[in-house]
Parts: C-alpha cells; structure tokens; sequence
C-alpha cells in the first residue's frame, strides 16, 4: 500500500541479507483440511505447492501460505518457516496484516451509504467534509467521492511524506489521521482531478473521515458492523489503538530496518495506525478470499452499487490490471479475470481474491518484494502464484 521511496521494492500493486539464514527454513507442510472443508487434490494442488516452495527457495520468502476454493473444495497450504533461521511450521492459514485489501471494505461502506441515500457518487468531497480538502492545486469542491474510491482525484499520497521509508523509526509510532493528511496536503496536487489514474492512500484515508461525518461513528466501528460482521468474517479485525500485535497462530513478518541497505527485522510487532481506512485491517488469506466472495455474489450491496463498484478505468500497474471502486480486475492466464485488491505492509504481502464463476483464493508471504531479493522479480512470482492457484 505505501508508494513513492517505498515503490521501489515492489512494482506490482504498492504497495522488497539474511539468505544464509533462510537456508535453514523448510517447507513444513502441503495439504490440510481445514473445518468445514475438503482437501482438494490434483494437478492445480501440486502446482500450487511448487509456486509457494519457489517462493521460499528461490525468491527467499521466510514462508508463503494459500488457501483457495474451486469447484466445491477447499485447500489450505503452506512452505518454509513461520520464523526466520528456524524450522518452525507455518500455521494453516494463519493471521497476516492485510494492508491495502482494507480499501475494499471501506468502499464497502461508502457505497452502503450511498445505497442509503446519505451519500452521492458524484457529489465533491466539500459536501461532506466542507473546507476539509485544500491545498496548492488541491480543492475538494473539485473532486467527487468517486474518485476518491476509483484513485482518480490527484491527491498526493501521504505515505510519500511520513518517513515509512525508514521502518525503525516508525515501526512503533502512532499516527493520528489529521496529521497524515496534513502531511499529504503540504504537497502540490499530482493532477487535475478526473484525468489520470493514480493510486493514493490519501483517497482512502479520506473516505474514512467521510464515512465517520456521515454516520457519526468511528469508521472501524462501522467496517466491523457494516462489513466484517455481515460476512461472517471469524479472522478479521481492526486493532484497537495501541494494539501491535498480529493475533496467534502466525508466521513472523519480516522488512528491511531501512530502504537503504537495512538490517532485515522482526516486522510482526508494530504499529499499523498509518494505514488507517487505507490499510490497517488484519485478516486471513481465507476470510479475504471469502469477503471478494460474498461482494461478488452481491452479499454486501445492492445491484446497483455493486455495478458501480465494477465499473473500472486502466490502472496502468502490470498489463490488463483495471481499477473500479476499491476493487482490481486482473487478468488470468487461463482466461476471464479475478476481482481483489491485495495488500503491501511491513512484514507481509498478500494478494487474491474471487471469480465471477465461484472460485476464490487468498496467498500471503511474509516480507515484502525485495527484502531478501530482487522486488520484481519477487512481486511478478507472487502475481504467477496467485494465478496458478485459480487456473490449475
């Protein structure tokens, strides 16, 4: 979820020493059933297992872990080591920091509103948060909700200008929402609303301070009714302020301490108060690929806001990839697209999401592209990951 400095540990969504180290690492398991579901089998399963312990031998991931669902089964797999130089099996599905993948359950929310009537797609940001929005080439009676959700708005990105390039010394700080826009505000507009594509944290960290002048409530409060209870997500939750802590059972998170030649660090531990409505939610490869599922089969809201949410423009990221309303369309090999966000944070990344015709998959790895190898080369693995787990 983070861009700018950051950007350049990984070149696909956002949102990068110790080799010798992983060599001790294993891949512990490959196939479990989980409660409630079937162990798949077959051609696709072992293929999955061979792209999670590539991501761990090749691309040097402390650990990789998918769950997926096709045709009526479920699988759950895991490789390498759940802390770094050690031989410590990876917990099934466990507990990761969903970065990004937040946005989606917060757009969740602002389209209910607008289902509601409380809130216009179309309407400036000024409507709901007047005098809020302003800045050198920055005037939120210029710039709609949508284009909030859609990344269209020209907003700078706070996590541009918070020090997040240098991941000890904010590792444990607190960040109140106000100063991070405040932080993004001091800088000049990216461009004129409406005509370019271009992702920003600052949209996200903004339509959550809408979400809380519409309803009056704290927006963590209303993701966690208005979405994470609806759909019957058990792993899913925002921490509590204060709260550093990444539920039990999960493999250990790992980052560099700085962009520049970093020592690689403990990760798991820390404050995720600057991802905010834009990236603050921890979850489970599994309930994310159950939430895109029950968006999907329109669950969550009604027709007409669902097709809003589809309605997608060119996010020039990797080849095909489209942005609608805090959701991706991305292309599969074997034909047709998924729909997802994925999400970038210290110490994880995850990616996935569901098809229109029931298959759904969620696949986490434990450091972010180009912590312990090249970022590219380390982000396109996940993506190849990603994909073999809804084609083979």
């Amino acid at each position: 979820m983070r861009k700018g400095k950051t950007s350049r540990l990984r070149k696909g969504l956002l949102v990068v020493a110790a080799a010798s180290l992983l060599g001790s690492a294993t891949t512990v398991a490959a196939v479990a059933t989980p409660p409630g579901g079937t162990a798949a089998s077959g051609s696709g399963n072992k293929a999955l297992q061979r792209s999670l312990d590539s991501l761990v031998a090749q691309e040097k991931y402390p650990a990789a872990f998918a769950w997926v669902r096709k045709e009526g089964r479920t699988s759950s797999l895991v490789s390498g080591s759940a802390r770094l130089g050690e031989r410590v099996p990876v917990p099934h599905d466990g507990y990761v920091r969903a970065g990004s993948n937040t946005k989606t359950f917060t757009a969740v929310v602002v389209l209910q509103l607008v289902a509601e009537g409380r809130v216009v797609l179309d309407e400036p940001v000024e409507t709901y948060l007047p005098g809020l929005v302003r800045g050198e080439g920055i005037d939120g009676r210029r710039i709609t909700v949508r284009q909030l959700l859609q990344h269209t708005s020209g907003l700078p990105n706070y996590t541009e200008h918070i020090g997040l390039e240098d991941f000890a010394e904010v590792q444990h700080k607190f960040f109140q929402p106000h100063d991070l826009l405040h932080a993004a505000l001091a800088h000049p507009a990216e461009f004129t609303p409406g005509t370019k594509w271009k992702y920003s944290n600052t949209n996200y960290l903004l339509a959550g301070l809408l979400i809380e002048k519409v309803t009056g409530r704290p927006v963590q409060e209303q993701i966690t009714e208005r979405v994470i209870r609806r759909a019957g997500l058990r792993h899913t939750s925002w921490p509590q302020p204060g709260d550093q802590t990444v539920p039990e059972p999960h493999a250990h998170g790992y980052a560099r301490s700085s962009v520049e030649n970093g020592e690689v660090v403990d990760a798991t531990r820390m404050d995720p108060s600057w991802g905010g409505a834009a990236g603050q939610l921890i979850s489970t490869p599994s309930d994310l690929a159950k939430f895109t599922r029950k968006l999907l089969d329109g669950k969550l809201l009604p027709a007409a806001q669902l097709a809003e949410m589809r309605k997608t423009v060119d996010a020039p990221l990797m080849p095909g990839w489209r942005y609608g309303l805090g959701l991706f369309s991305i292309p599969l090999s074997c034909g047709g697209v998924y729909w997802g966000h994925g999400g970038d944070i210290d110490g994880y990344e995850t990616r996935g999401g569901a098809t229109d015709d029931g298959r759904s998959a969620g696949l986490a790895v434990t450091a972010l592209p180009g912590t312990f190898g090249d970022a590219d080369k380390g982000a396109k693995a996940v993506m190849s990951a990603v994909d073999t787990a809804f084609c083979d």
